[in-house]
């Protein structure tokens, strides 16, 4: 795909990666992070995300970068924001420190030509999480009031060449597009919807 500028994105093969220190996940099981979810929620209301779908090609056709944690569970790049941070420039903050390259003498200062080439498009689409429970919906339900978690999917873009710093305890895949069709039961809802979303 290209717009006005040039291409949208770019070749797999154009983009490297290296490692650096694990970053361990904050909630170790399901009932800790719906714990932590109501602990936020009392302290500042509902819990704003930002999550990144970024588009690469390999032999020409689409793939998603995708984060794998400890071999188990993928999501795409991203996490919460704080209560003050605006969506594109907290996603940016969240690409950097997941995938940015760390400082040599500053431990946990990413430099920052790590994330500055990032470049955060459309807001692609928008979970809700109307309750304290591990169900988000790509709509906010009419009845509900009070959602405790909304989560924005944006289309980032890279440039041309690109090195990625990916925690030892994580894998960043290219996952080809046409995985994540109609296939909820390996990925879920929001990954499966990716292809319909960039149809558009």
């Amino acid at each position: 795909m290209v717009n006005a500028t040039g291409p949208l994105w770019y070749p797999l093969q154009n983009y490297f990666m290296i490692e650096r220190e694990n970053q361990p996940e904050e909630d170790h099981s399901v009932p800790t992070r719906i714990k932590r979810l109501e602990e936020q929620y009392a302290e500042t209301g509902i819990r704003r995300s930002v999550d990144a779908i970024i588009v690469t090609t390999h032999r020409g056709f689409p793939h998603i970068l995708v984060l794998q944690v400890a071999n188990a569970f993928y999501k795409l790049p991203g996490g919460y924001l704080d209560p003050t941070e605006s969506d594109r420039v907290g996603l940016l903050t969240r690409l950097n420190e997941q995938l940015g390259i760390p400082h040599p003498t500053k431990p946990g200062y990413v430099l920052p030509q790590g994330g500055e080439d990032w470049v955060v498009r459309d807001c692609l689409s928008t979970w809700w999480r109307p309750n304290f429970d591990t169900f988000l919906y790509p709509y906010l339900p009419a009845h509900c009031t009070t959602p405790k978690e909304s989560k924005k999917l944006y289309l980032v873009t890279l440039p041309p060449q690109k090195t990625f710093a990916v925690p030892l305890n994580m894998k960043l895949h290219a996952i080809p597009i046409f995985e994540f069709y109609d296939n909820a039961a390996r990925y879920g809802p929001q990954f499966a919807g990716i292809p319909y979303l960039l149809s558009k």
